[in-house]
């Protein structure tokens, strides 16, 4: 069984191991001992904090393991609130018109402006699924789960969610857009910058980028072309997140120029779709002519998911107790569900 569940402070190893795997690009998981330690006991307070008013600087970290080696199959994140402590850059395409009447010229033309417009609205983050586990709807269920999160916990996060995609880059970690500003801005390669970020150093955003708008036709071709586009190993990932209702406004990541998705969390497909169903112990589950789901508790500490199968729209969901024990749940419990 493929389980899911906040971070422990012993899976430092294996969220070490899917840094590295992650490759460049991935600033939200940096190869970086203290950071990535820091990271987890962040995640330990979150779930620990059991009164939360308003979403605040909450940082909730997950785990899919394999129960039956222990093995961590990938991890998977949700920030509450961005950019509370430290500013959360993007830049934001736009449009500027030169037009002179006199002359009969009109100019359309696309500008990016540095903005920190999201400040305040949740962000999910981190997904990564190892290479082994790459198969059948594990990826999905590690995905969508945290729908069911939000839903669930609702008042610990914004009204909007957002989504962070890996732009372009090459195996060596080098950037089209970035090497333009690098050029004319900065003294630093992308995956030095791509680090910095990770590990919040973030000061040399403000000091060396450009604090104007930056009109897109003065890019070169090659920057131009990436903007607002992902990375190969990214494109299922936003199909199924556009699959959910996030959409791309226009803001993009200040490095690599990939696209970041937005959604008003009460109109994503699985929460809007998700129900509370109680629980029913049983001996077997006989899978055939039913559907995968994915199912989670109500607990916060002892948060569980994981994938089950059981017939659409039902009313009560039959579970065998192993499967029960993995989910930290007892017959006549709530449990909630959405179709995968």
């Amino acid at each position: 069984m493929l389980l899911i569940r906040p971070i422990e402070s012993s899976d430092y190893e294996s969220l070490y191991s899917c840094a590295i795997e992650s490759g460049h690009g991935f600033t939200s998981l940096p190869v970086d001992q203290t950071l990535l330690e820091r990271r987890i006991e962040r995640a330990r307070q979150a779930f620990r904090k059991e009164v939360v008013e308003q979403p605040g600087d909450e940082g909730y970290l997950f785990v899919m393991e394999d129960t039956g080696t222990g093995e961590i199959a990938g991890v998977s994140g949700i920030e509450a609130a961005v950019g509370l402590t430290e500013s959360f850059w993007h830049y934001r395409l736009g449009k500027v018109v030169h037009h002179s009447e006199k002359h009969n010229i009109y100019n359309a033309l696309e500008t990016l402006t540095l903005c920190n417009d999201y400040t305040g609205v949740s962000e999910l983050c981190t997904l990564f699924l190892r290479e082994p586990y790459r198969r059948s709807l594990n990826g999905r269920t590690l995905s969508r789960f945290r729908m069911l999160f939000l839903a669930q916990f609702k008042e610990r996060f914004s009204d909007w969610v957002i989504a962070e995609m890996r732009g372009v880059s090459d195996d060596n970690g080098d950037s089209p857009f970035w090497q333009w500003l690098q050029q004319h801005f900065f003294s630093m390669d992308f995956p030095k910058a791509d680090y910095l970020s990770g590990v919040g150093d973030k000061t040399f955003i403000a000091e060396l980028m450009p604090r104007f708008p930056i009109y897109t036709s003065l890019l070169s071709e090659q920057a131009r072309s990436v903007i607002g586009k992902v990375h190969d190993n990214t494109r299922p990932a936003i199909r199924l997140l556009e699959s959910e209702g996030f959409r791309f406004r226009g803001f993009v990541d200040i490095f690599d120029a990939g696209p970041t998705v937005e959604a008003e969390v009460c109109n994503l497909r699985s929460v809007r779709h998700s129900r509370l169903v109680p629980v029913k112990l049983v001996e077997t589950v006989e899978t055939e002519g039913l559907e995968p789901h994915i199912v989670c508790n109500t607990q916060l500490q002892n948060f569980r998911a994981a994938q089950v199968y059981c017939q659409p729209e039902t009313n009560e969901l039959a579970i065998t107790t192993e499967q029960a024990q993995h989910l930290k749940l007892s017959s006549g419990d709530e449990v909630r569900l959405v179709a995968l």
